[in-house]
């Protein structure tokens, strides 16, 4: 314990002093800086403490996982085979799989990392934990970081995986019904080639692993999120964020766009195979678009709600403060300047209560602004961008690229 003493009135109150351990994890507060697969990259050299390296993660693990399905297809013959529905030049789901999503994944990580890294320490710099609460805070972190590099976390992950992923998602759900590269029909079964086992057993693992990982890791977000909601914090109804001072907790969402635009380019990819080799049309499938990006939205900005309870309650709390304090003023100044109390000598030109007036009108208006999440218009429209762009290109299997042009044209002029 260590005695902390006001500035104000001269007493001193006892805060509990904060260990080192527990200040060096507010600095370096990381969602993506730990774990099994990343002590394995930095043994290999593919990783540092600051996650550089990004340019050889993303060419190590996109070769390994897409390298040895173009050889081995080679080998089989089904590289432009006309004998199958789906060559593996001409699959372009597995080429934007791996060598598009797949590089996406792995440099979100760096994004994220650093655009969160100082997430926990913004709590302390703009006072909204009370010392009161600050072992309630700093366990909130600790538990964030042990569930981030938790062994069991991630060996469960494999396991859903190859369990789940593998074995039923992609060989009843994902696999085109078609004769492909990766498997053929062989009595009624579906008999997967040398580059399918690679494929079914190694290099989509690969990416499934990458892409479960990262919802773990909104998981340890949300929840972050959600015990320091449990805090009571100190909100300032005037904050000019309109949030009461969460409003850097607005800008987490912006550290998600490279996640969602890897999301997007999955979804281009299996529906270009169906509209390509199915016969399928980009308008049957607005439907899954559009909850596709209605769930990403969700799984951003949804974690962001926890805060909605304390923010509707110092808005209810401003509003009825800040409402008398204007009733009191206002009363003041009408009696002072309308009722004749002002002195002859006083002039109005100058005067500092018209600015005053004015400022409480500000602040008022202000508290009356707040919102109720610190969610922007912005990075909702920015998101939902980033989802939909990779899908755009789609557009030219129901509309040649002349057409649309005019038909764009003609929209903007």
């Amino acid at each position: 314990m260590r005695i902390i003493w006001n500035l104000g009135p001269k007493r001193a109150h006892l805060a509990p002093e904060s260990s080192d351990d527990d200040s060096q994890n507010r600095r370096n507060f990381s969602l993506v800086l730990g774990g099994p697969l990343y002590q394995l990259l930095l043994r290999a050299h593919l990783s540092d403490d600051a996650l550089l390296l990004v340019r050889q993660r993303i060419v190590t693990i996109s070769l390994f996982a897409w390298l040895p399905l173009l050889l081995l297809s080679a080998l089989e013959g089904s590289l432009l085979s006309k004998d199958l529905t789906v060559p593996f030049l001409t699959d372009i789901e597995v080429h934007l799989r791996f060598l598009v999503a797949v590089p996406l994944l792995i440099a979100a990580e760096l994004v994220v990392h650093q655009r969160l890294r100082g997430i926990a320490q913004a709590y302390l710099d703009r006072n909204l934990v009370p010392e009161a609460a600050m072992d309630q805070f700093n366990a909130a972190i600790n538990a964030a970081l042990r569930l981030r590099n938790s062994v069991v976390g991630e060996a469960l992950l494999v396991a859903i995986v190859y369990g789940v992923g593998v074995l039923v998602i992609w060989r009843h759900y994902t696999a085109l019904q078609a004769t492909t590269w990766y498997a053929t029909d062989a009595d009624g079964h579906s008999k997967l080639s040398l580059a399918g086992i690679w494929y079914g057993y190694v290099s989509l693992p690969i990416f499934q692993f990458l892409l479960i990982r990262w919802y773990f890791r909104l998981f340890i977000w949300m929840r972050f999120l959600w015990q320091t909601s449990r805090i009571k914090l100190s909100l300032i109804p005037t904050h000019p964020d309109c949030v009461g001072g969460l409003g850097f907790l607005a800008n987490t969402a912006h550290a998600f766009s490279l996640l969602l635009a890897a999301h997007g380019v999955m979804l281009a990819a299996n529906l270009a195979n169906r509209i390509l080799f199915l016969d399928a049309a980009l308008p049957d499938f607005k439907m899954e678009i559009g909850v596709m990006v209605m769930f990403l939205l969700a799984v951003v900005f949804g974690p962001l709600l926890v805060f909605s309870p304390q923010l509707a309650q110092a808005k209810r709390r401003g509003l009825n403060e800040y409402g008398t304090l204007a009733e009191r003023y206002v009363r003041e100044f009408d009696a002072k300047w309308l009722r004749g109390g002002v002195s002859a000598d006083e002039p109005l030109v100058g005067s500092g209560d018209i600015q005053s007036l004015a400022d409480l009108g500000n602040s008022f208006e202000v508290v009356r602004g707040m919102r109720l999440a610190p969610i922007t218009r912005d990075a909702i429209l920015q998101l939902a961008a980033a989802v939909l762009i990779p899908v755009a290109p789609l557009a030219l299997t129901i509309m040649p690229l002349e057409d649309l042009l005019k038909h764009l044209f003609g929209l903007l002029f």
